[in-house]
C-alpha cells in the first residue's frame, strides 16, 4: 500500500481545521478513508508531525546463523532426531513448525523412514 503525500496530509488537516466541514465530508472530498483522516489528526495533535509513521518491520528470526549452524551439526550427528530432538539439541526453545521453516529454508529435505512402514 502506497503512502499518502504530505501535501495531501496538509490539506486534509487544514480542511479539518477550517471547521466547516465534518471529518466525513472531509474524507469524502479527497477520497480518502474516514479512518485516515482521524489517523493523520490524531498525529498531527499528539506531536506535530505530518510525515508517515515508519511502517512494521518483520520479526526478528528466532534461528539467527549460529543456531542455523548449530541446527546443521545436530542433523549431521544426529540424522534420525525429531524436530523437537533438533530443536533441545540447538539449545532453541521454540515449536516444530519453527524448526521444519528453518529446514526447509536451508535446503534440507526431512524423509519417512522407511522401515516403519
Amino acid at each position: 500500500m502506497k503512502t499518502y503525500s504530505i501535501d495531501l496530509r496538509k490539506r486534509v488537516i487544514e480542511a479539518c481545521e477550517s471547521g466547516t466541514m465534518t471529518q466525513a465530508e472531509v474524507a469524502e472530498r479527497f477520497e480518502v478513508s474516514f479512518g485516515f483522516v482521524r489517523k493523520v489528526l490524531t498525529q498531527w495533535r499528539e506531536t506535530g508531525e505530518l510525515a508517515p509513521r515508519k511502517r512494521g518491520g518483520r520479526r526478528k528470526p528466532t534461528f539467527d546463523d549460529a543456531a542455523v549452524r548449530r541446527l546443521r551439526q545436530a542433523i549431521r550427528e544426529h540424522p534420525d532426531a525429531t524436530l523437537d530432538e533438533l530443536a533441545r539439541l540447538c539449545g532453541m526453545t521454540c515449536c516444530r513448525a519453527t524448526v521444519h521453516n528453518t529446514l526447509k529454508r536451508a535446503g534440507f529435505r526431512r524423509k519417512k523412514n522407511a522401515a516403519g512402514r
